[in-house]
């Protein structure tokens, strides 16, 4: 099998070698680039290897950049800092990811499912197909501003001004900085899918906050959370048990 390391920290680049060849003695590491520019060069230079090792923050970008600059054919295991909540598109799609640091036996369950879907061409087709979808989702444009109804009149609310989203008796309201509540005509379900998720976080059914709106975080019953946030009076605000994982993880990036 023929490896090529896309990683842009040298001791990480090192490790993936040493751990690949511990498991495939008999591997070829082709190469070992450090950013989306020398990637696309090499791809567009070489025959593509059997499989591609990618980290996806890169010292030049983010590696999904090279797939919209060269055609990639082999599969590919991507490497990442990210934490599990931001890569549900990964999930979705059934692409390998290993979380940093690299740990040894995720990163030989990730080249068994690799090689049983070499030895399934659909499946490989699939897996190429899927990368396309991922780099569509991830590099999606999240909304800016909404338009808000003040009185007779509309206004814009910019999204870097909104301390978190709530609901409230059928509706949807967004909490500003300067201590307002303004009606939005969409459901925290349809916010999810507008705003990045890597500033904001659905604590609950009610509420979707931004790290910036936390003014204190204490444990609660049954292993939740309970959270302060800014200018609000609600003493409620809990961390659905099931998701104070993927919170803990998402606050510390």
């Amino acid at each position: 099998m023929t490896i090529l390391i896309i990683e842009d920290e040298p001791q990480a680049a090192r490790r993936l070698e040493t751990l690949v060849k511990e498991l495939l003695p008999l591997v070829q590491v082709l190469d070992k680039v450090d950013s989306v520019k020398r990637a696309v060069e090499w791809f567009k230079s070489n025959p593509a290897p059997d499989l591609a090792l990618m980290d996806i923050q890169l010292a030049d970008g983010i590696s999904f950049q090279i797939f919209e600059q060269c055609e990639i054919t082999c599969p590919v295991i991507f490497t990442t800092a990210y934490d599990e909540y931001a890569l549900k598109a990964f999930k979705v799609n059934s692409i390998d990811y290993i979380l940093k640091p690299v740990d040894k036996n995720e990163l030989q369950a990730a080249l068994r499912k690799l090689e049983a879907l070499r030895n399934n061409s659909d499946g490989t087709r699939k897996l190429l197909a899927n990368i396309g979808e991922v780099v569509q989702k991830l590099s999606k444009k999240y909304k800016e501003r909404f338009v808000v109804k003040v009185g007779e009149h509309l206004r814009t609310i910019e999204v870097k001004d909104i301390l978190y989203f709530h609901s409230l008796d059928k509706a949807t309201f967004c909490h500003t900085a300067d201590n307002r509540n303004h009606v939005l005509d969409f459901t925290l379900e349809q916010l999810e899918e507008m705003v990045d998720p890597l500033i904001f976080f659905r604590v609950n059914r009610k509420y979707f906050v931004r790290a910036e709106a936390i003014q204190d975080m204490v444990s609660f019953t049954n292993s939740r959370l309970k959270l302060k946030l800014k200018n609000s009076d609600d003493a409620d605000v809990i961390v659905a048990r099931e998701r104070v994982q993927a919170f803990k993880q998402w606050l510390d990036r």
